[in-house]
C-alpha cells in the first residue's frame, strides 16, 4: 500500500511541476499568486494595440484581463513599457 501511495505522490508532484513549468499559475486569480501586480496589460480587439491601464485610470475597473487573448498583468509601468505595452490615455 505504501508503494502505491509513493507513486501517487510523484504523479502529484510531477503533473505540478509541468503545470507550473507551463505558465499555469496565471490559471489562478491573480490575487493568489501576486497581489502587487495590479497593472493591467490589455490588448485591443479591434486595433490589436497593447494598452495597459493602472489603478485610478477611468477604463481600469472596466478591464478584464483575459490571458487566452495573451492579456496579463503587470508588477510595474516599467515592466509593461519594456515588454512593449503603451499606458491608456485617460
Amino acid at each position: 500500500m505504501a508503494h502505491m501511495s509513493n507513486f501517487g505522490l510523484i504523479v502529484i508532484a510531477s503533473s505540478t511541476a509541468a503545470f507550473l513549468a507551463m505558465g499555469g499559475y496565471t490559471l489562478l486569480p491573480r490575487e493568489l499568486w501576486d497581489p502587487a501586480c495590479n497593472i493591467k496589460g490589455n490588448i485591443s480587439i479591434s486595433s490589436g494595440i497593447r494598452i495597459f491601464h493602472v489603478p485610478g485610470q477611468y477604463d481600469y475597473d472596466s478591464t478584464r484581463i483575459r490571458t487566452d487573448y495573451g492579456e496579463r498583468w503587470f508588477c510595474s509601468e516599467a515592466d509593461a513599457r519594456n515588454a512593449g505595452w503603451r499606458k491608456a490615455g485617460r
